[in-house]
This record gives structure tokens, sequence and C-alpha cells, in this order.
């Protein structure tokens, strides 16, 4: 049975003290595959262990493919992907080559992580597109360095896309 959904203000005021004391830097080191959406276009995350979140573009947006295991796709802003991504190869299929350039405060969540914050080992918050996101023991949530939203990575996609920044 699903508990209470954490809007995404609650779950920032949660999690952002935690963050700020705890969280470590990581950097994105997969490159992505990405093309511009069409308005009302409509994407399933999904991720090794199933349907992360739901999104629909609005004019402007973009498609991301991660180069993990499963693939999955989800969508970006125009301004947030031009802050974060940078072109490496035009398009084959649509989808243009970019490298990741910004980096993300991450926080594992662990056993004593959610018992401290008294979260369930599988709990739902709304992610700042304004759909339900799932985030479950172990699974990695993360945020810009300007602490501006908390977006939910799995866990195998996390290991696989990401490496602490030094």
């Amino acid at each position: 049975m699903k508990g209470k959904v954490l809007n995404q203000q609650e779950i920032m005021d949660l999690l952002i003290p935690e963050l700020k004391s705890t969280g470590v830097l990581y950097k994105k080191t997969k490159e992505v595959l990405a093309r511009k959406a069409s308005s009302g276009e409509f994407v399933k995350t999904i991720t090794s262990d199933g349907l992360e979140t739901i999104n629909t573009a609005k004019e402007g947006d973009f498609i991301i493919k991660n180069q993990t295991e499963a693939e999955e796709m989800y969508i970006i802003g125009h301004s947030k992907f031009n802050e974060r991504y940078d072109l490496l190869r035009e398009a084959e299929d649509h989808f243009s080559l970019y490298k990741a350039k910004g980096k993300v405060i991450a926080l594992e969540m662990t056993s004593s992580l959610l018992s401290k914050f008294n979260l369930d080992s599988v709990f739902y918050f709304i992610a700042p597109w304004s759909e339900e996101m799932v985030t479950k023991k172990d699974d990695f949530l993360v945020c810009p360095q300007d602490y501006s939203e908390i977006y939910r990575i799995a866990r195998k996609e996390f290991i696989e896309t990401y490496q602490v920044d030094n």
C-alpha cells in the first residue's frame, strides 16, 4: 500500500539539510543520446527495476536516452538541457551524442537514512516536473549544486552513470 506522497517542497525541506551536510558531489561520466521532443510527447522512464516516473514534453524540451543497460529515457527542459550538456556529435537516427557537464550532490537512501527521516523502504514524492516518482531503498536522491530540486536516480543506473567528483 502506498503511503503519503511527499510534494517537491516537502522532500526538499526534509533532505536539503542532509544533502548540505553529508551529500557527496558526483559527476556524470556517461555520454547521453538526446533529441528535441515534440510538444505533448509522452515518456515513461523505465529503469532496470521498473517504472520510475512519467512526463509529457512541452515546446522546446529534449528527450534524453541514457547509455545504461536499461537505456532509460526522460524529458528535460531546454534551459536545463543547455546548462547540463555539450554536443559531441550530430544526430544519427534523430539522437545526437552529448557529454554531461553538470554535477549533482547525492544521498544514498540507506536503511539508516530512511529510518532517520521516517521513510518507508519504498516511498513516493512529486518530481520537479509535477509527476510521482518512486524511490526505493539504496537508490540515490540527487540535486544540482544550487539545491533547486530533488529527483531520484535508481541505484543500478546511478552506479553505471556517475562517479565521485574528486
